[in-house]
């Protein structure tokens, strides 16, 4: 018998994304009586809860055409991570194997559960697999590979707009760390080592679970053949800037050795100052001040320190192993972001310090 999926699709204004997501569920491979398409709904600050539309378009199919639904409409904004927990403890209430994150904006192949299902099945070291995500509609281009992590924390993704027939990837390869965006993780180490964290809020809280699952020794992968559609969009928002800058902090905190923080500061201070002047070119001087006084805030430490506390004596592995998939430059979508100070002085710079750095950590 296959085992038990929970699909936890996140609402936020979803209307205009559900019947491609409808459309996609009516052809899934996977068993529809052992798939539960679970939908929680963050209501949008303008738009408000998407509840009425769900209702209409899904309640009258549930369980025929698409497999049951089970909404769970909620009061306020819980963010990514806080809204994808409650979808979580409700698989896990009902007794659910695998948990398939959705994002709002995307639909699945027919065979993406399948092939992601089938993966974490032959190989228990996998903790967590991403599809191969695209863009839609320009569907010969690659959103996503696999996400990369950067030494100083930052995340982007990886092969971003690459053709998917340059691709040169193995049938189940190990990533730097796996997008949200479409990623099956297991029940049972949900239940171990912990849900999303929801102090994330939003951004990195998909590295955060990856870098966690390889701290104790499971690898993250992508599955090349379980392919999700991305409605992609790169937004350009002082929240996401901030909430970027900020948890790329609190992922350096919770994850790396003392010693290997001190190795990376010089580096990591050359880059601060770097994204200060980023920052006054772009307007965004005072996010960026919010960010840091964040960080000297004495209570905000406590709360990060308890993290780092906890994922330092659950660890198995070594900094050198958290690193392997680091890394050595950054890589961002956007060309005013991507621009030549980034290109050819930092990214060269990182490259070279980087070299340098990952021959010395052995702890």
């Amino acid at each position: 018998m296959s085992p038990k999926v929970a699909i936890i699709y996140l609402s936020f204004n979803s209307d205009i994304y559900l019947d491609d997501v409808v459309s996609s569920l009516e052809k899934i491979t996977y068993p529809k009586d052992m798939v539960e398409f679970v939908v929680v709904d963050n209501p949008h600050p303008k738009f408000g809860s998407s509840m009425r539309n769900l209702e209409e378009k899904l309640l009258p199919i549930s369980g025929q055409s698409i497999p049951h639904v089970t909404l769970l409409p909620q009061k306020e904004n819980l963010g990514f991570a806080g809204g994808n927990n409650v979808g979580i403890a409700w698989a896990l209430e009902h007794g659910f194997e695998y948990i398939y994150f959705h994002n709002n904006d995307g639909f699945m192949a027919a065979n993406c559960i399948e092939k992601l299902v089938a993966a974490l099945e032959n190989d228990q070291k996998i903790g967590a697999a991403q599809s191969l995500l695209l863009l839609y509609p320009e569907t010969e281009l690659v959103n996503t590979a696999g996400n990369s992590f950067h030494y100083l924390g930052f995340g982007y993704c990886g092969s971003f707009r690459r053709k998917k027939s340059d691709l040169k990837l193995r049938e189940i390869e190990e990533v730097g760390y796996a997008s949200g965006a479409s990623i099956l993780m297991r029940a049972k180490l949900l239940k171990e080592y912990g849900v999303w964290d929801k102090d994330f809020f939003l951004y990195h809280e998909d590295l955060e679970y990856s870098l966690r699952m390889r701290a104790v020794g499971y690898k993250v992968c992508i599955v090349r053949d379980a392919i999700f559609y991305h409605k992609y969009q790169f937004s350009r928002n002082q929240d996401k800037f901030y909430y970027m800058e900020r948890n790329r902090y609190g992922v350096m905190l919770m994850y790396f050795k003392w010693t290997t923080l001190i190795l990376l500061l010089p580096m990591a201070i050359i880059m601060e100052f770097g994204l200060i002047l980023f920052s006054i070119m772009t307007g965004w001087f005072k996010v960026r001040m919010s960010i840091y006084a964040y960080w000297l805030d004495p209570k905000h430490w406590d709360l990060w320190l308890e993290k780092r506390k906890h994922i330092q004596s659950i660890r198995k592995v070594t900094d050198k192993e958290i690193l392997k998939m680091a890394a050595s430059k950054v890589i961002f979508e956007e060309k005013d972001i991507n621009n030549p100070l980034l290109k050819y002085i930092a990214n060269p710079l990182m490259t070279a310090y980087w070299f340098i750095a990952k021959r010395i950590i052995f702890w």
